[in-house]
């Protein structure tokens, strides 16, 4: 259900990252069974598992007419109409962070169907693909009689064109967190709904123009696969830091290490991968039980030092450990993707400064939860570079 009204917001933008150093160490932080260092997780190895990624092609072309890719929870005529929501955002030059956020609106708002209204009778004469109930909204982004007629509103180039007019005209929409950006266009009862709709409508896109949901906004042209020092591709994700790992998830040399090692000096700002919220925040105990992470680790003394756990949609972990200090985000905290949360440190089992990077599954922070965070990355746009 949409209005007019659109309250204005500050935007919420993270620092600008520090300088990386250029050379690569396979750093110390060798783990047992547990979910790296953190000795209060336990759990046995999980399955590896890798993301379905579409290539990004940067020509981002998308047929409405032709063949629709396969996902089991749409069909082909709701992700038709993705389709044309997206070729409607490109003829009007928006960028495609903008597309995942129509998307995911439409997902939320009609199930991506061209609804008429029970209580519109007009509505129910008009070529549709259900029948709503809310107010008196109809199409595919629920809108009410302020946004058109109703031939116009169900009319999904019209209705995906109006909805795009007023996403450009929110202050800062591109660093909004998606379901903020929706929510200022739609004036939602329900302003929380769009976040759970994200990941998957970055998918469509992938699949439907040519992976443009891995592309970011940078120097005013849309890179593929360079999500970093605070730049956030379309489907909502950066790298946390700008750096290369150096020692990578579960080796064959350390099968324990259920994360990647990322080196940079001591004092680089680490980003937040993605909006979330904040599960942990504290000094992880070393191996001996003690909380001592305000001093440089060492190679056997165990523990993650400073670490902060951050819960995204879908139930999706990620997980920052090594910090030089406390880090700048308590429990609870709601943290925008690029968002800093801390600074690079040595703390913990380490032999040297650098960020240990785990991401998790299925909400599960423990081994059995964690995945590759290479593959997981590069399917987002915010690839971590120079695995050794």
């Amino acid at each position: 259900m949409s209005e007019q009204q659109r309250p204005r917001r500050p935007v919420r933008i993270g620092a600008l990252a520090a300088a990386l150093t250029a050379t690569l160490v396979l750093l110390c932080c060798t783990g047992g069974a547990g979910a790296f260092f953190l000795t209060e997780l336990g759990g046995d190895a999980a399955e590896q598992f890798t993301p379905a990624s579409m290539d990004c092609t940067g020509d981002f072309e998308v047929d409405v007419t032709g063949t629709m890719p396969r996902f089991a929870e749409y069909g082909e005529r709701q992700l038709r109409n993705a389709a044309v929501i997206i070729k409607v955002g490109q003829e009007m030059a928006v960028p495609p962070r903008g597309w995942v956020v129509a998307v995911a609106t439409a997902m939320q708002e009609s199930r991506l169907l061209n609804l008429a209204n029970s209580t519109v009778a007009e509505s129910r004469d008009i070529p549709n693909e259900g029948v709503g109930a809310d107010h008196d909204s109809v199409g595919l982004f629920q809108q009410r009689p302020s946004w058109g007629t109703i031939a116009q509103r169900m009319n999904p180039e019209y209705a995906s064109r109006r909805f795009y007019e007023k996403l450009v005209d929110v202050d800062g929409w591109e660093r909004l967190p998606l379901t903020v950006a929706a929510q200022r266009v739609q004036i939602s009862a329900f302003p929380d709904a769009y976040a759970k709709h994200e990941e998957l409508a970055a998918r469509i896109v992938d699949a439907l123009a040519g992976g443009a949901a891995r592309s970011a906004l940078i120097a005013g042209k849309e890179v593929c696969d360079a999500a970093a020092s605070g730049e956030v591709a379309a489907s909502g994700w950066t790298a946390p830091i700008p750096g290369g790992v150096g020692s990578g998830f579960r080796t064959a040399s350390r099968p324990g290490h259920n994360g990647v090692d990322i080196s940079a000096i001591k004092g680089t700002s680490i980003r937040v991968a993605a909006t979330g919220r904040v599960l942990v925040s504290r000094c992880d105990p070393d191996w001996s039980g003690r909380i001592s992470c305000d001093e440089d680790g060492w190679p056997g003394k165990g523990g993650c030092g400073w670490f902060i756990d951050v819960l995204h949609s879908q139930g999706v972990i990620t997980r920052y450990c090594h910090l030089k200090d406390r880090p700048d985000a308590a429990v609870g905290d709601t943290v925008h993707a690029g968002d800093e949360i801390g600074k690079v440190g040595s703390s913990g089992n380490s032999s040297g400064p650098h960020l240990h990077f785990e991401v998790h599954v299925d909400g599960d922070r423990s081994s059995q939860g964690a995945i590759d965070p290479v593959p997981f990355m590069r399917s987002k746009g915010a690839p971590l570079k120079g695995v050794g």
